[in-house]
């Protein structure tokens, strides 16, 4: 019976190279000489930590990142920015946590689209996904469609398509 999975990866290189062309631009760029600003990543701890002098540079920094990261594919969707923190040097930290899979509500909202439609598909929740199986492929394409033209707050990606 053909089945596809429905999952929200994050590919960590990319989220690295992304970081490190940041950090590139920041060493180059006029307004921020001479200020401490600094982006780091904890790839264990799927966080991204960043450093200014004040808010509107931390706000500078973080659409800094938010471009490298489009470039490379990265949907900002999978980004969770923390409030700003002020530090003891008087310098403000933030906090980005970059969220993988899909949480039990989103998926308990995919399996009721997918109910919705009344294709005969069945739809099954696994750990941080979503299986769909069903006899037509059409029926499976259709399925993806329909989740392509919602918003459910985070990217999807339709993976393991198989007869």
């Amino acid at each position: 019976m053909p089945s596809f999975d429905i999952v929200n990866r994050v590919d960590m290189q990319e989220v690295d190279n992304a970081i490190n062309n940041t950090r590139k631009e920041i060493a180059t760029r006029y307004d921020f000489r001479g200020s401490p600003a600094e982006v780091s990543f904890d790839k264990k701890e799927k966080k991204i930590h960043a450093l200014a002098e004040h808010d509107m540079r931390m706000t500078a920094l973080v659409d800094m990142l938010m471009t490298h990261l489009i470039k490379r594919k990265i949907d900002p969707k999978v980004l969770k920015l923390k409030p700003v923190e002020s530090t003891s040097q008087g310098h403000v930290k933030r906090e980005i946590v970059i969220q993988e899979g899909i949480e039990t509500e989103t998926a308990k909202k995919i399996v009721k689209l997918i109910k919705d439609q009344k294709l005969k598909v069945q739809a099954s929740i696994q750990d941080e996904q979503v299986r769909v199986s069903g006899k037509k492929i059409d029926d499976l394409q259709d399925v993806i469609k329909m989740l392509r033209g919602q918003d459910l707050g985070i990217p999807l990606q339709f993976v393991n398509m198989k007869d």
